[in-house]
C-alpha cells in the first residue's frame, strides 16, 4: 500500500495507474480537510466485492470455512469430469 496526496498524484497519475494495475498496489489518497480515499484496479476491486458478498452470509461463510478445513484435513476426493458427468447422469 501506497500513500500519496492529492497533488503528487494529479501530477502522476498515470504511473500510480499503471502502479495499481501492473504490480495489483493500493494507493491511498490523501486529502487535507477531507476524507482519504483509495485507488485500486477495477480486478483489485471486484475481487474484493466478490469477497464480500461470499463473506456476508454467515452460512455461507461457514460452508466455505468447512471447505476449508476438508482440505487440509485431507478428506477430500479429486474427481474428474468424466467420473462428475457420469454422477450427473445417475
Amino acid at each position: 500500500m501506497v500513500a500519496v496526496n492529492f497533488s503528487t498524484l494529479r501530477s502522476n497519475l498515470k504511473t500510480y495507474c499503471d502502479a495499481a494495475t501492473r504490480d495489483a498496489e493500493t494507493i491511498v489518497v490523501t486529502r487535507r480537510n477531507e476524507e482519504n480515499v483509495v485507488l485500486m484496479s477495477l480486478e483489485s476491486y471486484n475481487n474484493l466485492m466478490e469477497n464480500v458478498f461470499l463473506t456476508s452470509d454467515r452460512r455461507n461463510y461457514a460452508h466455505i470455512v468447512e471447505g476449508i478445513e476438508q482440505l487440509r484435513a485431507g478428506r477430500t476426493v479429486m474427481k474428474d469430469t468424466a467420473e462428475l458427468e457420469r454422477l450427473s447422469d445417475e
